[in-house]
């Protein structure tokens, strides 16, 4: 859960979505990075690539954020 990822150059603001994912339903090898975690965050770009998984809310938004992206919900 750790690999880094280039999110690339970007003009402008552009928009990610952060939603909860059940850990259950990720594969073998992300499961066991969880330590115990029944919920993780995800960030999305805009065309549904997963860019990263954090532990919480906060961390994705913050995640998003620093990389000059304008997070937001999905439900």
């Amino acid at each position: 859960m750790n690999e880094p990822f280039d999110f690339g150059e970007e003009n402008g603001e552009h928009i990610v979505y952060v939603r909860p994912v059940q850990v259950a339903d990720l594969p073998p090898e992300v499961r066991a990075q969880t330590g115990g975690l029944d919920v993780i965050w995800a960030v999305h770009d805009a065309d549904g690539a997963r860019l990263a998984l954090v532990a919480d809310r906060k961390l994705a938004f913050r995640l998003a954020r620093q990389n000059d992206l304008a997070p937001v919900s999905v439900h």
